[in-house]
């Protein structure tokens, strides 16, 4: 989206500034930096973002980060000292106060030195904003393999943990957006739009307006600032394709109350890399719920309407693993398959593949008509029976379900985007919030791995297991 905001002319809703300069004068180097004042802590923490943000990012941030969590970790040879010191107390049956002593003792050498230089950082004047990049370029790292080993994948870990505290829902804001908010937060609310993409700034109009509502969290330390966004569609009912709710309409209409009982999330987004795996999606939609039955009463029903990221990948290493140890698939009931090698000319999995990886099927009516029941109830089974761990394979299901919800509804043709073809073969889901129920189903899930499904999911879910031979 054109980063030219309309209502400010020429002025530009940019970000925060970019990289500090470089060190002015004789910049310590990495070694000196690290060494200066060991442990880690007591190193003068404006001087070691300074330094950090003066590297390149790549090789030279990587390189650094490896240094601090393989160098500046936890001592184990003090860690072994330590828990001798307790076994010894325990055998020797000192008085308690003794053995309390050296446990913990224990406690303060089991924490890795970059854990004080971390706390270090969090109490300096932007230093929350500044480990929250960090920790982006560490998962990035991480990624792609520029740091690796157990040590840094130690580090990210607590790191993580940290920033879980520091961004616990005592220090978060709730802020409603408008098209009277500053350009700049628009702009940040455009860019971050993970699922489906912001085209224009008439789009973003709309989004903010009529029967629409947009959510972001903000912390006490970085005010202002969008963490994770969620975006509230308010309709007369649920929402089966996401067409009807981001399409391209001027937003004049006049809201009317009235015609509003239920409240769609159909998207959030994590702004902030850094944040991944901090619970916050989980705590934004319980504010919003309370927010929106503060502002609007009447609404009963709360659903999302959800993507669906990774079907079309499952599907087509199924057809692929199928072909591979059975010399065919049995995904299809054989007239489903009859119908289907005939429309593409293959009797062989090899064209069904290739038309799911280029969403080319999307141009044949009778393909798609064929497609329909298979795809249903082979989606039904991957939100329902895919398991990692016992729980959902997919990640916007097992978030959900977490949370409480059912597993509501799959919807054919749900998003017809270039997107919503390539990653799900075109199908959304709805997952449905029964506020009374949330706690229950959330502890059932939790603890039991349990699924709660509306009949239409059982009964597509019932279809493939009589279907389908996996």
């Amino acid at each position: 989206m054109s980063r030219l905001c309309p209502r400010l002319g020429r002025a530009r809703c940019s970000g925060p500034a970019g990289p500090a300069p470089p060190l002015i004068g004789a910049s310590p180097g990495m070694e000196e930096l690290l060494r200066k004042a060991p442990p880690p802590a007591e190193l003068r923490g404006a001087e070691f973002v300074r330094f950090y943000r003066a590297l390149q990012p790549g090789p030279p941030r990587a390189e650094l980060l490896t240094r601090l969590a393989r160098d500046f970790g936890v001592e184990h040879g003090r860690v072994a000292e330590a828990a001798s010191k307790v076994l010894q107390a325990r055998e020797q049956r000192r008085e308690l106060g003794a053995l309390l002593q050296a446990e913990d003792r224990l406690r303060y050498y089991l924490n890795p030195q970059y854990r004080g230089l971390f706390q270090h950082l969090g109490r300096l004047e932007g230093g929350l904003r500044f480990l929250v990049e960090l920790r982006a370029d560490l998962m990035e790292g991480l990624a792609n393999k520029a740091v690796e080993g157990p040590h840094v994948k130690e580090m990210n870990g607590i790191l993580k943990n940290m920033l879980s505290e520091w961004f616990s829902t005592g220090f978060l804001n709730l802020e409603r957006v408008t098209w009277q908010s500053p350009c700049e937060v628009l702009q940040k609310i455009s860019d971050s739009e993970a699922v489906h993409p912001v085209r224009n700034w008439v789009d973003m109009k709309r989004r903010v307006g009529s029967y629409r509502r947009c959510y972001f969290f903000s912390h006490c330390a970085i005010p202002g600032e969008p963490l994770i966004v969620l975006h509230v569609a308010l309709t007369s009912d649920i929402s089966s394709n996401i067409q009807t709710i981001v399409k391209e309409v001027p937003p004049l209409e006049t809201e009317d109350t009235e015609k509003i009982t239920t409240a769609i999330f159909y998207s959030i987004s994590l702004t902030q890399q850094g944040l991944q795996g901090v619970e916050l999606g989980t705590h934004l939609i319980k504010r919003v719920v309370k927010e929106l039955q503060k502002e609007l009463p009447q609404i009963k029903v709360f659903s999302t309407l959800s993507p669906i990221p990774g079907f079309t990948k499952w599907l087509i290493g199924l057809l692929s693993s199928q072909t591979k140890e059975q010399g065919r698939n049995e995904l299809f009931t054989e007239s489903e398959w009859q119908e289907i090698s005939q429309i593409t000319g293959d009797s062989s999995t090899e064209r069904l593949k290739e038309l799911l990886n280029n969403s080319e099927w999307v141009r044949s009516e009778k393909l798609i008509q064929v497609l329909h029941p298979p795809l249903m109830r082979l989606c039904a089974w991957y939100l329902y029976g895919e398991k990692h761990r016992g729980y959902a394979l997919n990640p916007v299901a097992n978030f959900h379900l977490q949370n409480g919800s059912v597993l509501w509804r799959i919807n054919w043709m749900g998003d017809t985007s270039p997107r919503g073809i390539g990653a799900s073969c075109g199908m959304m889901v709805n997952y449905r919030y029964f506020l009374e129920e949330t706690a229950s189903n959330s502890a059932l899930y939790l603890a039991s791995k349990q699924v709660r499904a509306s009949e239409q999911v059982l009964a597509l879910v019932a279809q493939f297991q009589q279907n389908s031979k996996l």
